[in-house]
């Protein structure tokens, strides 16, 4: 019997805890989807009106381009841009690392 009350008690207990890390996800997305959007609609304002159609006709050129792209020279450009990300990465990371150094010889 008193088995029976722990585990309806652990049930009950795990149960709750998931509905309420489910409505703490749920403000967190909620907020997250705000934040997107107010983002969004700030950077349309900002760019409204200026040279528009030019950068409309750069992004269908570029779409153009890469749609009309070989497999090989797709592969190319994706690796290029890894390549320019992992660089990115390397300069970060020693970055940081040279910020540890400092820190640590204080």
């Amino acid at each position: 019997m008193e088995k029976e009350e722990k585990k309806e008690n652990f049930f009950k207990k795990a149960f709750r805890d998931m509905k309420e890390n489910a409505k703490a996800q749920h403000e967190v997305d909620k907020a997250n989807f705000e934040a997107a959007k107010a983002e969004s609609k700030a950077n349309f304002e900002e760019n409204r009106g200026k040279n528009s159609l030019k950068r409309a006709k750069e992004n269908a050129k570029k779409s153009w381009d890469d749609a009309h792209m070989t497999p090989a020279e797709r592969q190319a450009k994706v690796r290029e841009q890894q390549a320019k990300q992992i660089e990115e990465a390397n300069a970060r990371k020693a970055a940081a690392e040279e910020r540890i150094a400092k820190a640590e010889r204080k």
